[in-house]
């Protein structure tokens, strides 16, 4: 598969780090369609719209992006709990032939206890994550049955239940994420696509492995690997870090009164592992690899994907390259000036990577 660029889809002006403004409204629509034409034009593939309990509403906000947009993918996040799987199933299915066949959807379990109740849903992880297995099963049975569809399951049961629409191409990419067990077992049976935050290369690896090890083991293709980073980039390495400790004083400052940052000062440690796993490695160091940079995750106590590549426009395309080799084919870049930054990418970074696999396809095709 070749490798393709994500962005993530942000609702208002009001975003982290320097490019911030204190003017949120939630949702702006002429923002997201500037924003989302940005992506489109600049050559991004994916775009993921995210999840959380006080958000606009997902599923809408992924229709007004593949309204407004000619060839960017969608990524849907979703949390089972929320809808029942047969109304989902068949809204999948009309939006992505809305976008003509551009939707894949991102199931998260969820992380956070809190988070979850806030929309009712009291379940602990372990039982979170066998409802997501579960729920892409009636899902992807839905989407393929040939008349009703009946079901008797741990955490749903329907009987008949038959959808008049189907995803153009038969079935709607799914992608699972994660850092524990639970979510390398979910992956590794159901995904097409799996989502990592950014780790060290080594770190990365071992999640790889262990996700292709459950596909192995269930005798399914391996998932496509999704990494995430928030690169922050200048024409010379000496302006790349003046401008990354410039947006982690304002990243500080914005965590300072958020009360996600309250309730861990309260609480201690983040329970979502791969939150942990981001702390723990920011405690080991700063920087690692060719230019990996972990203090932003301490300063939102990695509330998300928050580790930075930090360089030049050629550093930063040689770091995501290593992660290509590695076995990662989709690769996740915002910055924390959400616009601008993806405007900077698209035209000094993707070309980078795109002109050297294309280097290495015409050397392996001499070859």
């Amino acid at each position: 598969m070749p490798v393709e660029f994500i962005s993530a889809v942000h609702t208002d002006a009001g975003a982290t780090g320097p490019g911030a403004s204190s003017n949120r409204t939630g949702f702006d629509p002429d923002y997201v369609r500037r924003y989302a034409r940005a992506l489109d034009d600049g050559g991004f593939d994916h775009t993921l719209v995210a999840y959380h309990s006080s958000s606009p509403d997902a599923l809408q906000l992924a229709q007004f992006v593949a309204t407004h947009t000619e060839r960017v993918r969608p990524i849907l996040a979703h949390r089972p709990g929320v809808i029942f799987p047969t109304h989902a199933a068949r809204a999948f299915a009309t939006l992505d032939r809305i976008s003509n066949g551009r939707l894949s959807v991102h199931i998260i379990s969820g992380g956070n206890d809190e988070e979850q109740r806030r929309e009712g849903d009291y379940l602990g992880k372990a039982e979170r994550y066998e409802r997501s297995d579960e729920y892409i099963q009636i899902l992807r049975k839905v989407w393929t049955a040939d008349g009703p569809v009946s079901h008797e399951g741990k955490h749903y049961t329907f009987e008949k239940f038959q959808s008049d629409v189907r995803p153009v191409n038969g079935l709607v990419p799914i992608s699972v994420g994660g850092s524990s067990q639970d979510a390398y077992r979910v992956g590794g049976q159901q995904g097409d696509i799996f989502g990592l935050w950014g780790e060290p290369l080594k770190e990365t690896a071992e999640q790889i492995a262990a996700v292709n090890a459950v596909a192995d083991a269930a005798g399914r293709p391996h998932p496509r690997i999704w990494v995430s980073f928030r690169p922050i980039i200048a024409p010379t390495a000496e302006l790349a870090w003046e401008k990354a400790h410039r947006t982690l004083g304002v990243l500080k400052e914005q965590a300072a009164g958020t009360e996600l940052l309250r309730h861990y000062r309260t609480t201690g440690r983040p329970a979502n592992v791969g939150s942990q796993r981001l702390l723990d490695i920011a405690e080991r160091g700063e920087v690692h690899d060719r230019c990996l940079w972990t203090a932003p995750a301490i300063a939102t106590n990695a509330a998300g994907a928050s580790t930075a590549l930090v360089g030049t426009p050629e550093t930063v395309a040689q770091a995501l390259l290593d992660y290509v080799d590695i076995g990662c084919d989709l690769l996740s870049i915002r910055g924390y000036d959400p616009l601008n930054d993806a405007i900077d990418y698209a035209r000094h970074v993707l070309p980078l990577v795109r002109q050297e696999l294309a280097h290495r396809a015409s050397a392996a095709q001499a070859a």
